[in-house]
């Protein structure tokens, strides 16, 4: 049995809350890892992890501009890993591991970290991170790993996927008039929807910009789920609404804010889009939307290149408007090939993001570094990430 104690800011929801979620819920697919969660932000995912049954630790707001809320938080820290019953500490995302990296050192347990995105080595927050280098490095696709190597080669690195399992079952004709009544969209429409961040890089302005051009097209209606968390997404959330409104597609365009039921919401559409600008670390929703049956279309760049292929989607040129705009009026005409493209989807997630297979290699990771640093020898570690620049490859569905 390894214990492992996982570090979060808490204080937003996105990609890496929802592993961390997982993670609780699905616990009892690994029974070798014993998972608890220390947090500074009370919130959703608080709520969600304590829902779940998991242990959950509140360090207390941070602040980085206020040196004495990290001291504190770090103090909390090292009384929690006191108890001797942890092994290790597992880091997600940069601002944890420059906050709470050097408490997890001063307590001699192994550090792990766990990239989420892209490396680019410039950011603050990177270099204050980099102090502190962990004994090993997950990272959520080797499109992240590759971008992290490059500025820290030394440090050992490992591929996992997310554990994700597949929501809900396809529901009936009924259950998705349903939805899209309370939607206020006509039931033969053909639902285009993005789940995302409200980030300039999740590609919504391409998205409303191609489907503008497809205003004369008839029995589409576009549903962007994800809420404005920051006093920046707000603004951009208003820019959005506002080309929607000099396209003339207000009224096609749903915006639903944040969402709780997005299973739900996937489950009633027809077409997954998100076309990002820039590139996603892995893109966990690509998951979703494939576990939800639906044809994938995004961006030929990042993480999204190792889950979407012809199979299961359509890649386009970042940043195309027009070129966007083609496929989505091609799928938008054609159900069979919608119906083609979604039947291979679930099987593609299970294949990246089977849970059981998932979360067993995240155990043998961490008990391997965990028994490394407790025997002194953090270099001497066994099995996937064994030596820099080694990499445990999930099995792909090519």
């Amino acid at each position: 049995m390894i214990n492992v104690l996982h570090l979060s800011a808490g204080n937003l929801y996105g990609g890496v809350e929802t592993l961390l979620v997982t993670l609780a819920r699905e616990r009892q697919l690994c029974p070798a890892m014993r998972s608890e969660f220390a947090l500074c932000f009370e919130g959703r995912l608080a709520s969600e992890l304590a829902a779940a049954g998991a242990q959950v630790h509140l360090l207390g707001p941070v602040r980085t501009s206020r040196p004495h809320t990290v001291l504190r938080a770090r103090r909390r820290l090292g009384l929690i890993l006191g108890t001797s019953r942890f092994q290790v500490a597992v880091c997600h995302s940069p601002w944890p591991l420059a906050v709470f990296g050097p408490a997890v050192r001063r307590a001699g347990i192994a550090l792990v970290g766990w990239r989420h995105d892209a490396y680019n080595g410039f950011h603050w927050l990177e270099w204050w991170a980099s102090l502190t280098p962990p004994d090993l490095m997950i990272c959520n696709s080797r499109y992240t790993e590759t971008t992290y190597r490059r500025f820290a080669p030394k440090v050992r690195t490992a591929v996992v996927y997310c554990p994700r399992l597949p929501a809900v079952a396809r529901p009936s004709n009924a259950a998705r008039v349903e939805v899209r009544a309370e939607m206020s969209t006509p039931p033969g429409d053909v639902v285009i929807i993005q789940v995302s961040r409200m980030q300039e890089l999740k590609g919504h302005i391409t998205q409303i910009g191609a489907l503008g051009a497809l205003r004369e097209l008839p029995g589409w209606t576009l549903w962007v789920a994800g809420g404005a968390q920051r006093e920046h997404e707000r603004r951009y959330l208003e820019r959005l609404k506002a080309l929607a409104r000099d396209l003339g597609i207000a009224e096609r365009v749903r915006f639903l804010g944040e969402r709780q039921d997005v299973a739900k919401l996937l489950a009633a559409a027809d077409i997954y889009c998100q076309p990002n600008t820039g590139p996603e670390g892995f893109g966990l929703a690509f998951i979703e939307a494939l576990y939800a049956g639906l044809p994938v279309v995004t961006s030929a760049i990042g993480g999204a290149l190792e889950i979407v292929d012809d199979t299961c989607g359509r890649l386009v040129k970042p940043g195309d408007p027009e070129g966007l705009g083609a496929v989505l009026r091609n799928l938008i005409a054609d159900a069979a090939l919608r119906e083609r493209l979604g039947a291979a989807g679930p099987a593609r997630a299970h294949a990246l993001c089977d849970p059981q297979a998932r979360l067993e290699d995240i155990a043998h990771l961490l008990e391997s570094v965990g028994r490394a640093r407790s025997a002194g020898r953090p270099d001497a570690l066994s099995g996937p990430g064994a030596s820099p620049g080694s990499a445990l490859q999930p099995p792909l569905a090519h």
